[in-house]
């Protein structure tokens, strides 16, 4: 996989070797061939541009795409209340019972409240009074839940949720890391040069798999030894 800036890396020495090419062109017919001044000047930019393109088209890859992101589940659709039967006509059927009727009646209600509750996270029992400090409780509440902390992937080096001391090292000074491939690490809870000398080869393997876009660069750069080397003050 190649990143962006092997690719403008390689692009800059592709076009270094066309300038060279087009200034040695138009020494060339300048020096010896009786066509004055202008024209060996538009053959050596011609010269330039085509060995600039081909070596470009040759000899650097293309960039392979990020994977693109997938999508939150979306939430499952509201289950709507189903609508009560129409009357029956009172000479076509018999008086209802009292007690059939009233459940009828609730049966709605009922159904209608069940997809708010359990998307709330409540049962459908409820006090049939309010509890003393019940509503002051559920105002500071506010629409804070509680969820547990994910648990860490496992071969995952430790991570921090911010930089010590609110200064994060210059990842940059590792060679192979960009500033993009920096923004990256900090994403994924890196800051600190001592953080990727601590890596074992779990860690190290598990850095490779989960670099979107740069699989593979921490073992192919030697990362390990570089942060070792910069956390004990060397460069």
């Amino acid at each position: 996989m190649t990143s962006i800036e092997d690719r403008a890396e390689c692009e800059r020495r592709c076009w270094q070797i066309a300038a060279a090419a087009g200034i040695g062109l138009f020494l060339l017919l300048w020096a010896f061939a009786p066509l004055g001044f202008l024209k060996p000047v538009l053959f050596g930019i011609f010269a330039f541009a085509g060995v600039g393109l081909g070596l470009i088209y040759t000899r650097c890859p293309s960039v392979t795409p990020a994977a693109k992101p997938v999508k939150a589940a979306e939430a499952p659709p509201r289950v709507e209340a189903p609508k009560p039967a129409a009357e029956a006509r009172p000479d076509a059927q018999a008086a209802p019972d009292p007690a059939a009727a009233s459940k009828a009646e609730a049966a709605p209600e009922q159904q209608a409240r069940k997809p708010e509750a359990v998307a709330a996270g409540y049962g459908l029992v409820k006090p049939s009074a309010a509890l003393p400090g019940q509503g002051e409780l559920a105002a500071r509440k506010g629409s804070w839940r509680y969820a547990a902390p994910a648990a860490a992937p496992a071969g995952a080096p430790a991570r921090l949720g911010g930089p010590r001391d609110g200064k994060a090292d210059d990842l940059k000074k590792i060679k192979g890391i960009g500033p993009k491939l920096e923004q990256l690490l900090n994403g994924m809870g890196f800051y600190h040069f001592d953080q990727i000398a601590a890596w074992g080869e779990a860690e190290v393997a598990w850095v490779d798999r989960n670099l979107e876009g740069f699989k593979g660069r921490v073992s192919r750069d030697g990362w390990v030894a570089q942060a070792a080397a910069l956390a004990g003050g060397a460069g």
